[in-house]
């Protein structure tokens, strides 16, 4: 599923707002100066990047396996470990993400959980900021996710993400997850992207890895994926906790 863009809202950046996003700082790395006149297409991570992924942890982790417990009587931690288990089957493949497919496994509606819990789902603190400064630059913006569409769907309705963006393409259209090395090729030949002219946004290692392996030049990792969580930054990439960095230009 390919959302365009449709009625760009104008962002505009409050007092407050700027403020806060000079409070945000990167994860300790060598300083790296971000020039933006050598990037044109920027594709950004969805859940961890943009969207807090407390929302995806508490789903999974805690929610769906309380549930599971309910339908099949067994105690949390044995429900938790049975779908540990499942998920761990099928990781790096796109049933991992396919909310039918756990639907299906699992016998209760994640897509239906999804709606229910959808007040769970929200942005990253400054990550709207981020992207109207990146329309400012005039880049050309993609979310690139391997979230399901159906997934994908329910958080457009809650944060309205797809009106800063120009294109979101989940990796059921690409045909891989993004850690997997066939993904890279078949994205660039949907998007049309240069890599050495791109800078490409993620949470996840093998993602990253997969990208830098491909060719892509500028690569950032989100090491404050879940607001929950304290900041895992990765000392091989260049990491940041919070998007200010990324305004000025330095990493």
């Amino acid at each position: 599923m390919v959302f365009h863009k449709h009625n760009l809202p104008r962002l505009l950046l409050s007092c407050s707002a700027i403020l806060f996003l000079m409070t945000q700082h990167s994860a300790p790395s060598t300083q790296h100066v971000l020039d933006w006149s050598q990037i044109d297409d920027v594709l950004l991570d969805m859940d961890g990047t943009l969207l807090d992924r407390h929302f995806d942890n508490f789903f999974f982790e805690e929610e769906l396996p309380r549930r599971y417990a309910a339908l099949h009587a067994i105690p949390f931690e044995e429900a938790r470990a049975r779908l540990m288990a499942m998920y761990r089957s099928v990781e790096g493949e796109l049933e991992w993400t396919d909310l039918d497919y756990w639907t299906r496994r699992v016998g209760i509606d994640v897509v239906a959980m999804h709606k229910e819990l959808d007040h769970m789902i929200g942005f990253l603190p400054g990550a709207e900021a981020f992207l109207h400064y990146l329309r400012e630059l005039g880049k050309r913006i993609t979310i690139v996710t391997n979230a399901h569409s159906t997934g994908v769907s329910v958080k457009m309705a809650k944060t309205g993400l797809d009106g800063y963006v120009d294109r979101i393409v989940d990796a059921f259209e690409v045909g891989y997850l993004k850690m997997r090395p066939e993904y890279w090729p078949n994205c660039q030949q949907l998007l049309g992207f240069e890599p050495s002219r791109s800078l490409f946004m993620d949470d996840d290692e093998g993602c990253l890895a997969a990208a830098r392996a491909f060719g892509v030049a500028h690569l950032v990792h989100s090491a404050k994926s879940s607001s929950q969580l304290p900041p895992a930054p990765l000392p091989q990439f260049f990491s940041v906790t919070g998007f200010a960095p990324l305004l000025n230009g330095r990493l």
